[in-house]
């Protein structure tokens, strides 16, 4: 059975990425992009689908880091015998996608084994493996070749690969798979130090450009790493997680494809980076954004692969068990089509602060912004699926509402505005009219707090974002309601669940774990009502749920302590980062100066005050 998804660490070269077991097990990789088809699936099947065990044939104890603040993993094995380092990484800057794998002896001497199981296409297709000469193996199934190269002795064993050796204190045996196209002649031997070395450079250096000083900074650079490893390096695009079909409920159905780039954290990502000092990277996302977003308004998508694909049909892997048997597995996500009017409010704030950062205008950004918001004047009063992609009817979902008032808010704040008076006022007009459409309809009149949907009783945690955009300040008395109701009716275990799943706004059964970038949200609107106490208190609980490599899935379960969602979650990351930034600032524990925050320059309504 796989591991806790906690157990896990990701290795990456920004162009895919695989998933390191503390047992010295890859059970995750996928070939050669992050959305391809993946020739280790074991962790959303069984060891028969693909896995690749390095590890001591005795029982060990096991620590393992990060190396030089990059994502080179070392894992320590230790036992009676001695104690044995296996160094995982993946070469940055290559022609090829390779997993390079070092059994470095450390103290005395210690017996390995290594048992190597290549499926490709998601465990259906079983290569052909032949021995090339006494250290290269190839396996072949189609279209794809897998190049392994290693002096220790292999043999084959029930479709697997399997060997046994000795490692001593000072030795390194070396590990070498690599992908080529299966038409191509296999690549030259490669030149393992010196590939570790660059790599080592690589991350070095990048890391070091982090610009973030002071207290919980060295878990904001581990995520900015995470981020990075995340990223496609050749168009920018930033894929959510690296795995499909991780459960949000262990034996559930809500298990999604979180392979693709969602325009919903376009803002927070960009700010996240801009904050910290990448500034290439900040651009290198907004020319994504706006390149993926170019064509017919009414065509604009939530989400797309990473290069800007926009056909990702979902299907249903029924040959594979799922984690702890949660099915079913899906490849493609039917959320695609949906409709989200969020999404015109996260391009407005990227514009923006794409502006505010000093980043050169995307071409056609304006252009692309007036043939936007005029398709979004059209639809915002229509219902939509919402942020969190309900697969039940559509609703007017608040926040959506929000998110609309903010591309209209922002378009006559912007400096362009000023050339068009008249098409500034009509902006302003339709931003007061969205803005007055909410407060009418979004509270509830008994409670005095916003509710999730027009006429409903139910909460969304993503009603934390209404001061954190600026719509209304964190002061307001509604604002203040609906905070307060969300603690009473959205907390498990001091962690903030996204929605009352009992409310019937889905069609899926009930029950998932806290959604971390929710509470992280808090974070920051604790911040902003100056309860600064609580935000820390908060802010350090969650460092807590991250796993001893400082990794974050998208969920949590506070109860059984446990990981639960694709991992690592982008999105987690992200709101770490910006929650720590705004803690930083606001305890004046921090070096950097004041970070760009979403409400910036924005002056919402007058705030309605309590009586005295």
């Amino acid at each position: 059975m796989p591991a806790r998804i906690e157990d896990y660490a990701m290795i990456g070269d920004m162009r895919t990425a695989a998933l390191v077991g503390r047992d010295g097990s890859i059970d995750w990789f996928c070939v050669p992009r992050f959305d391809s088809g993946a020739c280790f699936a074991a962790l959303v099947g069984t060891e028969e689908n693909g896995h690749w065990k390095i590890a001591p044939r005795a029982a060990a104890k096991v620590r393992r880091h990060y190396q030089n603040g990059g994502l080179i993993l070392e894992t320590r094995f230790t036992n009676e015998g001695g104690s044995v380092s296996v160094v995982d990484f993946m070469p940055v800057g290559e022609a090829d996608t390779s997993i390079v794998r070092l059994v470095i002896g450390r103290e005395g001497k210690m017996s390995m084994q290594t048992q190597l199981v290549i499926r490709f296409d998601y465990g259906v297709s079983v290569p052909w493996v032949n021995r090339v000469d006494n250290e290269t193996l190839t396996a072949i199934a189609g279209p794809s070749m897998l190049v392994l190269r290693t002096p220790v002795r292999l043999h084959g064993q029930d479709l697997h690969t399997e060997g046994r050796f000795t490692v001593k204190k000072g030795q390194t045996i070396p590990f070498a798979l690599t992908y080529v196209p299966s038409h191509l002649q296999p690549p030259p031997p490669p030149d393992v130090q010196a590939l570790r070395e660059r790599t080592e450079e690589f991350w070095r250096d990048w890391s070091r450009r982090c610009e973030v000083k002071g207290k919980w900074s060295k878990h904001v650079r581990r995520s900015l790493v995470t981020l990075k490893g995340l990223s496609f390096r050749a168009t920018g695009g930033i894929v959510a997680a690296p795995t499909t079909s991780l459960p949000e409920k262990l034996g559930g159905v809500r298990n999604w494809d979180y392979r693709y780039c969602w325009l919903r954290d376009a803002a927070f990502t960009l700010l996240a980076l801009l904050n910290a000092g990448y500034t290439d990277e900040a651009d290198d996302w907004q020319n994504w954004l706006l390149r993926a977003a170019a064509g017919s308004p009414d065509q604009l998508q939530i989400m797309y692969g990473v290069a800007g694909e926009r056909d990702l049909p979902e299907r249903e892997l029924d040959w594979l068990t799922g984690h702890a048997d949660s099915r079913p597995v899906r490849v493609g996500n039917a959320a695609s089509d949906q409709m989200q009017l969020d999404i015109y409010g996260e391009l407005a704030d990227v514009i923006k602060h794409a502006a505010l950062g000093g980043l050169a205008a995307a071409p056609r950004r304006e252009e692309l912004r007036v043939a936007f918001l005029k398709h979004l004047e059209k639809v915002w009063r229509l219902p939509d699926y919402g942020i969190w992609e309900i697969r039940g009817e559509p609703q007017h979902f608040v926040h959506s509402k929000v998110m609309a008032w903010v591309a209209f808010d922002r378009a006559w704040r912007a400096r362009e505005s000023a050339k068009n008076k008249s098409q500034r006022a009509h902006w302003k007009k339709l931003a007061a009219e969205v803005h007055a459409d909410i407060c009418r309809q979004g509270v509830d009149s008994a409670r005095g707090c916003f509710v999730q949907a027009y006429g409903s009783q139910g909460l969304d945690a993503a009603l934390l974002l209404l001061p954190i955009v600026g719509f209304l300040p964190p002061t307001d008395t509604r604002i203040e309601a609906t905070v307060a109701e969300i603690e009473r009716c959205l907390m498990a275990g001091g962690l903030v669940l996204r929605y009352q799943t009992a409310s019937g706004v889905d069609n899926l059964p009930q029950g998932e774990g806290a959604f971390l970038p929710c509470s992280f949200w808090l974070v920051e609107l604790y911040v902003l009502m100056g309860r600064q106490q609580e935000a820390v208190r908060l802010f350090e609980r969650l460092l807590k749920c991250r796993n001893d490599v400082g990794l974050l899935s998208e969920e949590y379960d506070p109860r059984a302590k446990r990981m639960l969602g694709n991992f690592p979650q982008a999105f987690s990351h992200v709101a770490l980062i910006n929650s720590a930034l705004c803690l930083l600032h606001a305890t004046g524990k921090g070096e950097q100066p004041r970070p760009q925050m979403r409400h910036q320059e924005i002056s919402p309504p007058t705030a309605r005050r309590k009586k005295a």
